[in-house]
């Protein structure tokens, strides 16, 4: 299996960690992972700051896949949803901290969140 990034000459070139589309070919499991939000068990309330939440977010995407037997190395395509543009530079800067040189296709859509306290969700697409 392969994921190859889709980066046409006519469009400018991805500004971070991220591609114009993704083409996978040769999987033969995908695993939709539902929208992860900063829960980090039972132990009360998610910590205030956003960067917490966002590699909180990250580890329970990464049990997800875990689960099925794959890494963020699998992602094909990653949908986040932020509180406040203002979490834009650290959402984009923790996501390249965490995929390393991994880029898969990324939106990022700023809307109201279910819970107040989470500030973020991300939900994700992987194949192998």
């Amino acid at each position: 299996m392969s994921i190859a990034q889709l980066d046409p000459a006519g469009l400018p070139a991805p500004t971070g960690n991220y591609t114009h589309g993704t083409l996978v070919t040769g999987a033969q499991r995908t695993v939709f992972v539902s929208g992860q939000v900063p829960w980090a068990g039972p132990e009360g309330p998610p910590p205030a700051d956003f960067e917490t939440l966002c590699r909180v977010v990250w580890a329970n995407i990464a049990a997800v896949l875990a689960e099925a037997g794959l890494t963020l190395r699998h992602l094909a395509k990653i949908t986040t949803y932020l509180a406040d543009r203002r979490y834009r530079e650290a959402n984009s800067r923790i996501r390249a901290e965490v995929l390393g040189g991994h880029r898969p296709a990324v939106t990022i859509i700023i809307c109201d969140i279910y819970s107040e306290d989470w500030l973020l969700e991300i939900e994700a697409v992987a194949m192998a």
